[in-house]
């Protein structure tokens, strides 16, 4: 807990300011019934109505003041709660930015989303509670059993014997519902992934008529988790009867043993309604405490889950240099490098080895396989395709080079440096990729096509949007390159999705650039046309180009074929068309289709 506790510390003027305040409150709370006990023992029974007006105006004076320090401490309780709130999910979100592909796929999208909002309310909640309540709430119980001891010592032995059960009653719920929270936190992720799957891909469950199979499906989860939130629940809902149950037995004995001491002169009738009202603060207190403990119970599944992200480390770092702690930048990469380009040692790489899943073949969520043994070398400007079947891994071998996971065995090189050797900012700006799931942002063409290049201007767009044949298309929309992209890109068609990423990586003007399947929404003439353009606009960049088409590829420099993680042939297309029966296949069943269609 010390990770979340350190970001109070800014607060920490406000930390004292709202507790103190609610303090004085509580003390001025714990004067009313004494004072209401004179009212009746003086007062009211000699009659002496300015005794009880001046009482009263004491009375009444006593609980504004008490107001005006609670409005002060709930100021501060929502300044420091709702800051606090803000900094974690800031300091979260700047955390997940720097883990790897292989920390976010073990956590999944939809338990990060839920992380970083629901749980996160959990803990800014308890801090809003921790101002308010924790001191107020003990202090009210303390103190009123201290005030009950100064009326009569005999009648307080009630509240000694009842204390121990209250807080008996306390420790066990809380010891049955902490583990229950967690288990609700984690049918609550469940329920996110199913609705962020259904609201993303809406348009093909609807075209497999599964929509009756979708809503039983979400359906099943929610009863999943209603069941655990009921089960939790009905715990926690036993806390407010069994104290009430307790504290109104002991009221009871309270008023029949007071009673009976005022029948023998022990005790006034005042200092008997003083009792009762200092027992039923301590009873509104303990209520108090009891929902505190349902709140801080949840909080603290919650920050678990929030601790767990921040405890998670990336796995890829930034190489440092052990003498200033300054990342190493490689300047001069010209005079070391020499013409190979891209060079792939023996590399090896599981997902497993990054995997927490039990029942995880080596795929990771973004659907990539593990490869073993590669080894090639490029040259700078060489087009180099990338072909197998699903599941080769191919994805794996291109995500290799700007470092999204890292290897188990063997070395990534580029320009004669291992990719754990550089910056990571220095390499992935020498890379330009177009990733298989086309990703666009809300906001303008123009804007999109920036991501590549902040700075372009608007010749570098329009020049990169039309090697990417996307100019045509833009520049017939009303607006242009001013047309706006709604979410993830549903206005354009996926074919003008893919050209915008291409001209997106286009823009930046990189070493090495990295087509991952990004052609496959695209028609024939298009396709060669944008490979045509590539190859005539991109002097001396070096191109992989991952497809599952045989004629997209079969003019690159060189060719590697991938069959269930590992190279089945390296060469041009004529040559892998004699050696390679792999590729031989592919050729073989694509010319076949084309016929048929």
């Amino acid at each position: 807990m010390k990770q979340l506790t350190g970001f109070l510390k800014p607060y920490t003027r406000l930390l004292i300011i709202g507790p103190l305040f609610k303090l004085f409150e509580a003390i001025l709370e714990l004067f009313l019934p004494f004072l209401m006990s004179k009212v009746i023992d003086i007062g009211v029974a000699n009659k002496d109505k300015n005794y009880i007006l001046v009482t009263g105006g004491i009375m009444l004076a006593t609980a504004v003041v008490g107001v005006c320090c609670a409005m002060i401490c709930q100021y501060s309780a929502s300044l420091v709660s709702q800051g606090v709130g803000t900094d974690i999910r800031n300091a979260m979100f700047g955390h997940i930015g720097t883990l790897s592909n292989a920390e976010l796929d073990k956590f999944g999208t939809a338990s990060l989303i839920n992380r970083i909002t629901n749980d996160i309310n959990q803990v800014q909640l308890a801090v809003a509670m921790l101002i308010r309540l924790v001191i107020r709430a003990p202090f009210l119980c303390i103190g009123g059993l201290v005030m009950a001891f100064v009326i009569d010592i005999k009648l307080s032995i009630i509240m000694i014997i009842v204390l121990p059960v209250f807080v008996l009653i306390l420790s066990i719920t809380m010891m049955k519902t902490v583990p229950l929270y967690r288990a609700v936190q984690n049918k609550l992720d469940q329920i996110a992934l199913v609705l962020r799957e259904n609201l993303s891909g809406v348009r093909v469950i609807r075209a497999f008529a599964r929509t009756d199979y979708e809503k039983e499906r979400f359906g099943r989860r929610n009863r999943e988790y209603s069941d655990k939130a009921v089960r939790v629940g009905k715990v926690s809902a036993l806390l407010n009867p069994l104290t009430s149950l307790v504290m109104n037995f002991a009221i009871g004995a309270i008023i029949w043993f007071g009673s009976i001491r005022v029948n023998a002169g022990n005790m006034a009738t005042g200092e008997v309604i003083a009792f009762i009202g200092y027992v039923t603060q301590i009873l509104a207190a303990l209520i108090v405490i009891s929902n505190l403990v349902v709140i801080f119970t949840k909080a603290y599944a919650s920050a678990g889950r929030v601790i767990e992200v921040f405890e998670t480390k990336p796995s890829i770092k930034n190489k440092v240099n052990s003498k200033d702690g300054k990342e190493v930048i490689h300047n001069n990469i010209e005079d070391i490098s020499g013409d190979i380009v891209v060079e792939f040692k023996d590399v090896s790489m599981s997902y497993r080895m990054n995997s927490e899943k039990k029942d995880d073949p080596g795929h990771n969520e973004s659907g990539g396989s593990d490869i073993e043994h590669i080894t090639f070398r490029v040259s700078r400007g060489e087009t180099i395709g990338i072909i197998g079947g699903t599941g080769s891994g191919k994805s794996t071998l291109v995500n290799l080079i700007p470092r999204f996971y890292d290897v188990k065995t063997g070395c990534v090189m580029i320009d004669g440096i291992d990719v754990r050797d550089y910056s990571l900012d220095v390499l992935r700006a020498k890379v330009g990729i177009v990733p298989q799931k086309t990703v666009l942002f809300t906001g303008t063409i123009a804007e999109n096509i920036r991501w590549g290049k902040e700075d372009a201007t608007d010749e570098e767009v329009r020049k990169a949007a039309e090697i990417a044949q996307a100019a045509e298309f833009i520049e017939s929309m009303p607006d242009g390159y001013e047309t706006r992209i709604y979410r993830g890109g549903v206005n354009v068609s996926g074919g003008q999705r893919q050209r915008i990423t291409i001209a997106r990586a286009l823009v930046r003007k990189p070493e090495i650039l990295i087509l991952d399947d990004s052609f496959n929404a695209l028609d024939f003439v298009t396709d060669a046309a944008l490979r045509k353009a590539i190859r005539l606009n991109t002097k001396d960049m070096t191109t992989f180009i991952v497809s599952q088409r045989a004629s997209t590829i079969r003019s690159a420099d060189q060719i590697i074929v991938m069959n269930e993680g590992e190279i089945a042939g390296i060469g041009k297309h004529e040559d892998l068309l004699i050696n390679c029966d792999v590729y031989r296949e592919i050729c073989q069943s694509q010319e076949m289709q084309n016929k048929v269609l």
